[in-house]
């Protein structure tokens, strides 16, 4: 269960580390001269969006492991590593092919022309709620071989280190942390996602959960 526990733990540290998932709050907050203690609420608002339907889809996936598990355990405890190992592939062929323009928290000028914190807000909520994070959904395939705890666990993991590191970020980033250089973290989201997925998935096959 440790071995579950840890990967939860790196899967749900590396993903909103990403600047693509706080940088743009951050030009938000000064284009509207939001205060720092409303741009911290609408991390909070925005990325509980994020992490929401990616629970609810892990769920969804988790469960339909644990259905398979019941008739087909050692499949899944096959299959399941072999999905992350597969998927955390298919990541690392994409960032040889990517132009390396990331697109999934963008500021477009629709969003710039809101009037108003809650339409802006709003707005982010449902850019973010229909772009769940696959590698966490891999993930919860595995979970499942731990049955209903293993979900609890990547879905408690993943919900807080996603809020804290955002929160965080963000809260730095206004004091002037996002004048460091991020172009690699940037530009290399999948490449870094699918190592980490073939290191999780390998574990997963070669050491007892």
């Amino acid at each position: 269960m440790w071995q579950l526990f840890l990967g939860s733990l790196l899967l749900g540290l590396i993903h909103p580390l990403f600047p693509n998932h706080w940088i743009p709050l951050i030009a938000i907050s000064k284009a509207e001269k939001w205060t720092n203690k409303e741009t911290i609420g609408a991390t909070l608002i925005t990325g509980f969006s994020h992490t929401l339907s990616t629970i609810i889809i892990g769920i969804i996936v988790g469960f339909v492991g644990i259905k398979l598990s019941e008739s087909y355990s050692q499949i899944i405890r096959i299959a399941a590593p072999l999905i992350l190992i597969i998927i955390g592939v298919i990541y690392l062929l994409l960032d040889l092919r990517s132009s390396h323009h990331h697109h999934h928290f963008e500021i477009d000028n629709e969003l710039k022309n809101r009037k108003t914190k809650a339409a802006i807000i709003f707005t982010l909520c449902i850019g973010l709620f229909f772009s769940p994070c696959i590698e966490i959904e891999a993930y919860y395939f595995q979970a499942a071989t731990q049955g209903w705890i293993g979900i609890l666990i990547v879905s408690l993991i993943y919900l807080i280190m996603t809020l804290s590191i955002m929160v965080t970020l963000v809260y730095l980033g206004l004091k002037g942390i996002n004048k460091f250089n991020l172009h690699f973290l940037d530009h290399h989201e999948k490449l870094i996602t699918g190592i980490v997925l073939i290191v999780l998935g390998l574990l997963a096959y070669f050491v007892e959960f």
